[in-house]
């Protein structure tokens, strides 16, 4: 009696011993799976195109001084007929170019003001702003914009209003520079999987940078760099 029910008995033991194996093997052969799924690289990609600027914005700003305003605003007036007649005689439209409201300054309202009256009470300024995609018209005329000092035009110096030179084009480059910091960063991926004894496989993450665009440098502006980085993450394979 004791000898039949102890068979059942080590069948049903060996059966559960073999399960265990069994189940020990997938479970190990799984978690071997999951460290090579989290194998993986993260790399850069730059890519950096220069382009030159089609779009100008150049500010043309002048002043007049006095104590009646009146005769003042006339002076403005006149100033900026003049430089309208400055920029049309040279290809540009009025459609481009617009005349600010004069900013006027009134030295006895000043707070802070020496013991001397000035010998002008106000200054007043304003600005012609020409925009236009022709860029280099635009600088010829700039190169030439002492004449308007000879009729009579006040020109200033403007540290808040500068010549601004634009890249507005980003769109049509796009493309070809993400493709290229793309291809920039598999090669980084490569290199680093021939040192690791591995092989680069499908990307995991890819994450396009900011576009960036600067002068080229501080004597061209009309000259500009765009740059993007990218990072991309790929899966390493042995």
């Amino acid at each position: 009696m004791n000898h039949e029910r102890t068979a059942p008995a080590a069948v049903l033991g060996m059966l559960v011993a073999i399960g265990l194996a069994l189940g020990g093997y997938f479970v190990g052969r799984a978690v071997r799976e999951i460290r090579g799924a989290d194998r993986y690289v993260t790399v850069k990609g730059f890519a950096e195109r220069e382009v030159a600027a089609d779009l100008v914005v150049w500010p043309v700003v002048f002043n007049a001084t006095g104590s009646d305003l009146i005769l003042i605003q006339g002076k403005l007036e006149a100033s900026a007929k003049k430089v309208g007649t400055f920029l049309e005689a040279r290809g540009f439209s009025s459609e481009e170019y617009s005349i600010s409201s004069p900013r006027v300054t009134d030295f006895e309202a000043q707070a802070y003001r020496g013991p001397e009256r000035p010998a002008n009470r106000y200054v007043a300024e304003s600005t012609v702003t020409l925009r236009s995609g022709r860029v280099a018209p635009v600088k010829e005329a700039m190169q030439h914009s002492g004449e308007l000092i000879k009729e009579g035009v006040a020109l200033v110096r403007s540290y808040e209003q500068n010549t601004t030179y634009l890249y507005t084009k980003l769109d049509e480059i796009k493309p070809d520079m993400i493709a290229e910091a793309t291809k920039d960063a598999r090669r980084a991926a490569e290199r680093f999987a021939v040192d690791s004894g591995s092989r680069v496989g499908a990307i995991r993450n890819a994450q396009q940078g900011y576009f960036n665009i600067e002068d080229r440098d501080p004597f061209s502006p009309e000259f500009k760099k765009v740059r993007v980085v990218t990072t991309v993450q790929y899966f390493l394979k042995d």
